[in-house]
């Protein structure tokens, strides 16, 4: 005879009425169980009442804010220098001012008042150097006549100018400047050394060097033009610039002579002399022109080296 949970069978006659089951409760389903689902009925349960069809809201996953890499659950802190920067934003201008400012402009008051300073004395220096220029180059004319010292003193000798590249005959000569010095020794007498070819050394530190020193293309060559300009063919000097082209090229032969060491240990350059030798450049065979290959010689008298200027130049 099993247990049920609906009525039982109907009584026969003479039987006595067996008494209905009173309905036992529910059990509580305890945690874990979902809400509105009832549990199996078991033996000598009642009945169950149905479950409730009303549909469950299950919670779906809330949005999260995209803020970039977060941390890796399990993981610990991330390190602070590995975290995402914060964003830098730019200050906002102060009213009445640009956006941005940039050159001068960027720069505090002193340093835009230096600024300003430095480069109007560039413009003055360039343009005073350009008007010595033009006077220079110009023909004569009241002008450069008139200030003729100021000129001078401001092309000479390093800013000359001269159109022999562009005259109707150019230069066909090569002339070489050449040096030798009376050394005192440190036994108390005198040598005189050999020449130095100047011009020769200078060829040297040229041929093969893409980009030459103004100093080894010209500060010599231009030192011999100065000279032989400011000179009579008698050696004497024509006018104030001939003790300054003297002096001039004197102080080169010098520096050369010191940085080739021709006084030696323990000597000391006393005299030197300067002396050009010019020889013509043979004409192309497809030309008339006859020019005689003997070298031609200018020689200089000696010039007495001041203390000061010895070792290697002006002290």
């Amino acid at each position: 005879m099993g247990a049920g949970t609906g009525p039982g069978p109907a009584p026969g006659p003479g039987s006595a009425a067996v008494p209905a089951p009173e309905p036992s409760a529910v059990p509580d389903p305890g945690p874990g169980t979902a809400p509105g689902l009832g549990t199996a009925p078991g033996p000598g349960t009642g009945p169950v009442p149905a479950p409730d069809p009303s549909p469950v809201a299950v919670p779906g996953p809330s949005p999260v804010p995209d803020s970039g890499p977060g941390p890796v659950p399990g993981a610990g802190p991330v390190p602070a220098a590995l975290a995402a920067p914060a964003p830098i934003s730019a200050p906002a201008p102060a009213p009445g001012e640009p956006a941005s400012r940039g050159g001068v402009a960027a720069l505090s008051l002193p340093y835009q008042v230096g600024a300003v300073l430095v480069l109007a004395v560039v413009a003055v220096v360039v343009c005073v150097h350009l008007g010595m220029v033009f006077l220079h180059v110009t023909p004569s004319n009241t002008v450069n006549r008139e200030h003729a010292e100021a000129v001078d003193g401001w092309i000479y000798p390093e800013f000359e100018q001269n159109w022999k590249l562009f005259a109707p005959n150019p230069l066909q000569q090569n002339v070489a400047v050449q040096v030798r010095a009376e050394v005192g020794t440190a036994d108390g007498g005198t040598r005189t050394t050999g020449w130095y070819d100047l011009s020769a050394e200078d060829g040297r530190a040229i041929d093969g060097n893409l980009l030459p020193s103004h100093t080894q293309q010209n500060e010599l060559r231009r030192a011999w033009d100065f000279y032989g300009a400011a000179h009579d063919a008698d050696n004497r000097p024509v006018g104030l610039r001939g003790t300054l082209a003297e002096q001039y090229l004197r102080r080169i032969a010098v520096l050369r002579l010191e940085r080739g060491d021709a006084a030696g240990a323990g000597g000391v350059l006393e005299r030197v002399q300067i002396r050009s030798r010019t020889s013509n450049v043979p004409p192309p065979p497809w030309s008339n022109e006859k020019a005689t290959g003997k070298p031609a010689y200018r020689l200089l008298p000696w010039w007495t080296v001041p203390a000061g200027e010895t070792r290697g130049g002006v002290r």
